[in-house]
């Protein structure tokens, strides 16, 4: 029988023999849904509209700031656990290896597209800000305020780890106020001596662009995008698995950057924590044309790369009975005999609105008009 609430006609069907199964079809008539009522916008109190609204208008560069600062603290903090670790006066057994930087920056981007994804999109680098705003159709007016909040999460998170290890600096550095790059490493990218300006350059266009290329492949609803949720976990691996394949010359310390923010924003701190003018004047102002311009353009290169030839807006997911949960709710009180089969009556022509199926019971529970007949 169908559920309650529906009208039914029995459908003629073709004679069968003894030996078939037997089918019941019935055409289920949907019954008509009442009007939802109109709801009133929400109002907040006239004394926290002024809170409200200073709420609203920072929210997403909040989420921004914030989880770029839980980047830096789980990449540099992983950076210095592993360095500092080193020397026996700090530790008396060695904490982690390379590939534990890697783990930690990885876990790190995880947890911030984890914290701001859902409010401000997750960019947490400015270089995937700026290729959205050309390629994609980000507001240019949001694009400051981001960068901004990116910047001052690096540095928030870089003075958190820093406060964290200061007694540790102090031992490995061989002394209070002592401050060389070789503890600066921990925080912003130092390239290795023996590559030249066009390597260093090299080194993070590729890793941006490659970083930059997957996310927009991981957020394509039309290619073979992750289950909602799960975006984090991808981008875990894939910096992972940069920072184990590329990212070795760009740190003098371990610290890789393939993000704008990771690397200046840090930078800021050290320069005000007593590092001086060496973590700008480095290499001829590397940490403007390398970790920043870089990785700019890398990010660039490899949206338009996407966009050009793979990314298709207009193309439209299919949709189907079998795989779509909002079409069919149904309870299945018997098995699907393997003689069933879908059967279109005459007039259907006459009447759309029908839903026709051989299955052995079926209760129909919601009907959706776009599936075809």
């Amino acid at each position: 029988m169908p559920s309650a609430g529906f009208t039914t006609r029995p459908v003629s069907m073709p004679r069968m023999s003894t030996d078939d199964t037997k089918v019941h079809v019935e055409a289920v008539i949907p019954p008509e849904k009442p009007a939802l009522p109109e709801l009133e916008p929400f109002t907040p109190p006239t004394k926290e509209r002024l809170l409200w609204r200073i709420r609203n208008a920072i929210r997403e560069p909040m989420a921004e700031f914030l989880g770029v600062a839980v980047f830096v603290i789980f990449g540099a903090g992983a950076d210095a656990q592993v360095t500092l670790s080193t020397n026996p006066s700090v530790a008396s057994v060695h904490k982690g290896e390379y590939i534990s930087t890697n783990f930690g920056w990885g876990i790190g981007l995880a947890m911030a597209v984890w914290i701001s994804g859902g409010i401000s999109g997750g960019h947490v680098n400015p270089a995937i800000t700026l290729a959205l705003a050309t390629w994609r159709g980000f507001p240019w007016r949001k694009v400051p305020v981001y960068i901004f909040a990116q910047v001052m999460g690096g540095v928030v998170g870089a003075g958190l780890v820093y406060s964290q290890y200061i007694h540790a600096i102090d031992i490995f550095e061989g002394g209070r106020g002592v401050r060389t790059l070789a503890t600066a490493g921990f925080f912003s990218s130092f390239a290795l001596d023996y590559l030249t300006a066009v390597s260093c350059f090299f080194s993070e266009f590729l890793g941006t662009a490659v970083l930059a290329f997957i996310i927009m492949a991981a957020t394509d609803k039309n290619n073979a995008a992750p289950p909602s949720g799960l975006l984090p976990v991808v981008l875990f691996l894939t910096l992972l698995g940069l920072g184990a394949a590329l990212g070795m010359q760009t740190g003098t310390s371990l610290a890789f950057s393939f993000n704008p923010a990771r690397d200046f924003g840090p930078r800021l701190f050290l320069s005000m924590a007593g590092y001086g003018r060496e973590v700008y004047t480095y290499r001829n102002q590397y940490w403007l044309w390398c970790p920043i311009l870089a990785a700019i353009l890398g990010a660039q290169a490899a949206v338009g790369v996407y966009d050009i030839f793979l990314y298709n807006p207009n193309e439209k997911e299919s949709v189907s009975a079998s795989s779509h949960p909002d079409i069919i709710k149904g309870r299945q009180s018997q098995t699907l005999t393997e003689t069933a089969s879908a059967t279109k009556h005459d007039f259907a022509d006459e009447d759309p609105h029908y839903f026709y199926a051989s299955f052995t019971t079926y209760d129909i529970d919601y009907w959706h008009p776009d599936i075809p007949l």
